[in-house]
């Protein structure tokens, strides 16, 4: 792209930005105590409201489409009202020309397709803002999908993440929900899922590992990647034929009992959580098939998040406890892993978490409040009350959600509560015969062992140095801190003050005295040009204050439960 065509586009982009900035979105959803969270827009407006929102988003081009779709899991940023419109955002446009992907894939495999394959359909069975979808037929009579990236897409959605990232820094620094939500580092994340989604060697991992460890569920299906016909642009898999979950109708279900696959598909999905660290992020109903042998069939497994080990125990705990109605321990294990920020109010949230939890456990099997609901409304009460939740919150909260929709869809009355339930106490008792495993007891008895051996020594230098009065505390980064640097500015400008001050006094009193010498405007010159330099000296200090002084950023601590 020329700098023209970079500033225009960014010229698009910022407009786009303050255009929906005035409905209120970039504000952060407001929280209310007796409803939830609640839509910051009070009418749908046509040229503002959430369905603008979106189809303003789909008219930029495939970055904003995958924008829409990250913004979806982020129940923190955008109101509900939002949310709703951008679960039903479209990601079907115009296909790219046969004649064109048959050329990417010459060039990324090095053979032409018709070499490749025995058939190739030239109509996409799927045709998306990243890639297209074709049906092909390998020469030894498999058949396979094709998945083939659209041309041009990576170029442009890189100079327009660069253009997210400058409006981004400059709403951090600018605004008061910037410095609470920290829209640089919501980019940061975006940034890395989206060009990792743009690697089809990625995806080819991804389909390995899940379909390796969903292998314990019989009911599961992942299709294989052929790693042969597999490149940064092209991933070829085998074809999976069925009917999607939404799609199965009364008849179909009166033949068929599809509460084994519902179950199955929420437990492989907590395992993936808190036993494996990964979260899928789009389990949505289009991703899913039901098979004619009566397997549910997961694929598109682009979008995959890493979540850290300790997290994943805060996760789990917290969603235990909130399905054995603990509000306490809830609001505890989210302030453990969450940045309790300058304003954050605990006692309110406290309090507003145990009310929710309550009202949560009050529903019981109803989906009046569901496992993913409530994750998405603890995270929008963290934001009302000065917490920043982590990223990895939302994302289980939209997979639990999701996970919901397609579990009812297969069967209207599963007892989603249920299954999740019993099998986190399933995971916490597995976790607890690990801890006393032989394995885990002997590493443990090992580092008692080199501790104990340690003490008597440490000790005993301990006492020495005491006793020698050589005992020394160190600070560290004391000296690099910004307390350093404002004191020394501090310094800097009442020493300065005390300047100004001195020569305005003395030139004062040698205006008033009998002093030879040459004079200026009838004073003398001398204490004239004393109080000039005062003059220029008082001025300069009043603008640095007005310029260069600014508002502190809101101090951000981990909690130390973390």
């Amino acid at each position: 792209m020329t700098r023209d065509s970079n500033m225009a586009r960014s010229a698009q982009v910022l407009r786009f930005v303050l255009k929906h900035r005035k409905a209120g979105l970039f504000n952060g959803p407001a929280y209310d105590a007796t409803a939830g969270a609640v839509d910051t827009v009070a009418e749908e407006d046509p040229e503002v409201g959430p369905q603008a929102f979106v189809r303003d988003l789909e008219a930029l081009g495939p970055t904003f489409i995958k924008v829409g779709q990250s913004l979806s899991t982020r129940h923190d940023m955008v109101p509900p009202g939002y949310l709703a419109a951008l679960e039903r955002m479209q990601d079907d446009v115009q296909p790219v020309p046969a004649e064109a992907i048959r050329a990417i894939i010459e060039a990324e495999l090095g053979v032409r397709p018709g070499r490749l394959f025995r058939e190739f359909d030239d109509v996409p069975l799927g045709s998306a803002s990243l890639a297209q979808v074709h049906r092909a037929v390998l020469r030894d009579g498999r058949e396979v999908a094709v998945k083939v990236q659209r041309p041009g897409v990576e170029d442009e959605i890189r100079a327009d993440l660069d253009t997210l990232a400058g409006i981004a820094r400059r709403a951090d620094a600018g605004t008061r929900i910037g410095r609470r939500l920290r829209f640089s580092e919501w980019v940061h994340e975006f940034r890395k899922s989206l060009l990792a989604e743009l690697d089809y060697r990625l995806e080819a991992d991804n389909l390995e590992r899940f379909r390796d460890r969903l292998s314990a569920y019989p009911e599961l299906v992942v299709p294989a990647p052929l790693r042969d016909f597999v490149t940064r642009r092209v991933l070829v898999m085998e074809l999976v034929r069925g009917t999607k979950v939404t799609a199965l109708g009364g008849l179909r279900r009166t033949e068929h009992d599809y509460e084994p696959l519902a179950t199955a598909l929420v437990r492989g999905y907590l395992d993936q959580v808190f036993v494996h660290g990964e979260i899928h992020a789009d389990p949505h109903p289009g991703n899913l098939l039901v098979t004619a042998d009566g397997c549910l069939a997961i694929f598109d497994l682009g979008m995959v998040a890493h979540v850290p080990p300790r997290q994943r125990e805060h996760l789990l705990t917290l969603l235990l406890a909130a399905v054995d109605g603990r509000g306490e321990e809830v609001a505890a294990e989210t302030i453990a892993m969450s940045i309790e920020l300058e304003d954050f109010d605990e006692v309110r949230y406290m309090r507003e978490v145990c009310h929710l939890v309550a009202r949560y456990a009050a529903h019981g099997s109803s989906q009046a409040l569901t496992e993913g609901a409530l994750m998405m409304e603890l995270a929008r009460l963290a934001v009302a009350c000065g917490l920043r939740s982590p990223p990895e919150m939302n994302l289980l909260g939209k997979t639990l959600f999701n996970l919901e929709g397609v579990g009812r869809a297969l069967e209207p009355d599963l007892d989603v509560r249920r299954v999740v339930e019993g099998h986190l106490q399933a995971l916490m008792r597995q976790r607890v015969r690990q801890a006393f495993s032989p394995t885990r007891l002997a590493g443990d008895a090992l580092e008692l062992q080199a501790l104990l051996q340690e003490a008597p020594r440490r000790i005993s230098t301990i006492l020495s140095l005491v006793s020698e009065n050589r005992l020394q505390v160190r600070v560290a980064g004391l000296q690099e801190s910004r307390l350093t640097e404002n004191l020394q500015k501090i310094a800097n400008r009442v020493a300065a003050g005390v300047i100004v001050a001195a020569l305005i006094l003395a030139s004062a009193m040698l205006m008033r005295g009998d002093v030879a010498g040459p004079r200026l405007f009838g004073y003398p010159a001398v204490a004239m040009a004393m109080f000039l330099v005062a003059s220029a000296l008082g001025l300069g200090i009043v603008a640095s204050v007005l310029l260069r002084d600014r508002r502190p950023r809101a101090r951000e601590e981990r909690s130390p439960r973390a």
